[in-house]
């Protein structure tokens, strides 16, 4: 789900999928819906949309794999398509690999990692190098014996909170402050305790609104 307040020429939406395709389409292609829906995106069998941005046209982005490897290229050199284009290659996966994050880049924020096994850090943005579109990437995290694979990747701010998810429906509502913040090559520090026949499914960023009085929510 993407809130869109108006559709501007100089925006667009930047796409990222399973396979590691990612696309680039003009917002204002997207300002008249139908009732039945409109394409986005053309996705072969066994293929998922996994991120979608809104951009300046300008920006950095980052792919993470579930095999604990990043890349980070700019947007420019994606060509803008339109919306029933499949895209082209972001980032070269391994064989049974997937993309399991798309992020767009910040000045000082931090990216926090997080492994099936519990395991996780927080990374400053400036430790991922600008590479060219379609390569292999960098690792972003080790996928060993105990960390697992990589589940998910979140552009994270020191006063931020995150939500830890298992597969068996076990919330974790934790500070973002109390991760270790340590280099990209690096297995991290356990997030959650997990039991045997447990994993870590996914994470989420929580986010804070205020309401009209000023009060969170």
């Amino acid at each position: 789900i993407m809130p869109i307040r108006e559709f501007s020429e100089d925006k667009f939406v930047f796409m990222a999928t399973a396979d590691g395709t990612v696309k680039k389409t003009a917002l204002k292609d997207f300002s008249r819906p139908r009732p039945s829906g409109i394409i986005a995106v053309d996705l072969v069998d066994g293929n998922q949309l996994i991120g979608v941005e809104l951009t300046d046209g300008e920006q950095d982005v980052m792919l993470f794999s579930d095999a604990g490897k990043v890349i980070r290229f700019s947007e420019a050199n994606v060509r803008v398509m339109g919306r029933t284009a499949r895209g082209v290659r972001g980032i070269r996966l391994g064989d049974g690999q997937k993309v399991i994050s798309l992020i767009i880049v910040e000045s000082d924020t931090r990216v926090l990692t997080a492994t099936e096994n519990g395991f996780g850090k927080r990374t400053a943005i400036e430790d991922y190098p600008s590479q060219a579109r379609g390569g292999q990437g960098v690792i972003a995290i080790q996928t060993d014996e105990r960390n697992g694979k990589a589940v998910g990747a979140v552009k994270v701010n020191e006063d931020d909170e995150i939500m830890l998810i298992s597969n068996q429906g076990t919330l974790i509502r934790t500070p973002v402050n109390q991760v270790s913040v340590v280099g990209r090559n690096t297995k991290g520090v356990t997030l959650v305790a997990l039991s045997a026949e447990e994993s870590l499914a996914s994470l989420e960023r929580i986010v804070e609104y205020k309401d009209d009085e000023g009060e969170s929510e």
